[in-house]
């Protein structure tokens, strides 16, 4: 992680947590305009299923942000669906795509 600023070090390291601490498919951690940080676990029941990433960016939205810095995204899948924060941020918020190990991949911009 040594190719990212610390604040995104610092939501990989959040979207990893979250990850493990569940062990679900992925996590995710987003940073709002303010420095405020979300992290999320996938979520996969009968009823209800959601993205890691689309989790942090709801729970960001519940605590009333206005906008999003940046957000990561931690798979061992080839892609990220960044699709909700590209409708909720705009355009060129950075999201960070790591491997479970936290090995950066990508970093892509919605």
């Amino acid at each position: 992680m040594s190719d990212l600023s610390a604040e995104d070090a610092k939501l990989v390291t959040l979207a990893r947590a979250a990850r493990a601490r569940t062990r679900a498919a992925e996590g995710a951690a987003v940073r709002d305009s303010d420095g405020r940080t979300y992290a999320a676990c996938t979520v996969a029941l009968d009823t209800v299923e959601l993205t890691a990433l689309q989790l942090a960016v709801a729970m960001a939205l519940a605590s009333g942000v206005k906008g999003l810095e940046a957000a990561a995204v931690v798979t061992e899948s080839d892609s990220a669906d960044v699709g909700v924060v590209r409708h909720f941020a705009g355009a060129n918020i950075p999201v960070v795509l790591a491997l479970g190990t936290g090995e950066v991949r990508d970093v892509v911009h919605t």
